[in-house]
């Protein structure tokens, strides 16, 4: 059974459980890190994100504190006859908090909003070694229907 977990626009004064979050994914590879000259980017990073039309950063919270986190993006493209698709990214529950439901309920909470905007496609990536995650995003109704490619330019 789920706590109650509520969702909600992310702060500012969210950010250090937010990075830290993000500090302790191994798998992910993007370099997160707790180190304090750091900070400077994700506060820039964080005020453009908040100040975007297209953009939205969530956080999970249980008794006040941060449990997980989602972002989640619109792109009006022309294919699909003008369609709007969201894209998820940056799900992360605590490590601590994992099995308990509460990526299921930030993943509805995107949904949600989803079917509010009128959106014709919601699409994510995951890392291909994170397995569980996979099994996970299925259980919810997602399928591998593409293939992705990154490059990194940094």
């Amino acid at each position: 059974m789920a706590p109650e977990i509520t969702i909600r626009r992310a702060h500012e004064e969210d950010l250090p459980a937010l990075i830290g979050l993000f500090a302790e994914d191994s798998i992910g590879g993007h370099g997160d890190t707790t180190e304090p000259d750091a900070f400077e980017d994700y506060l820039r990073a964080f005020n453009v994100i908040d100040a975007s039309a297209n953009e939205q950063l969530f956080v999970a919270e249980l008794h006040r504190d941060v449990v997980g986190t989602f972002q989640i993006m619109f792109n009006r493209t022309l294919t699909g006859r003008g369609g709007l698709s969201m894209i998820i990214e940056a799900v992360q529950t605590r490590a601590d908090m994992r099995g308990r439901g509460i990526g299921a309920i930030m993943i509805d909470y995107a949904l949600q909003e989803a079917r509010r905007r009128q959106c014709r496609l919601v699409q994510l990536t995951s890392n291909m070694a994170r397995t569980d995650a996979h099994r996970f995003y299925e259980r919810l109704g997602f399928s591998k229907s593409h293939f992705g490619f990154k490059m990194k330019l940094k």
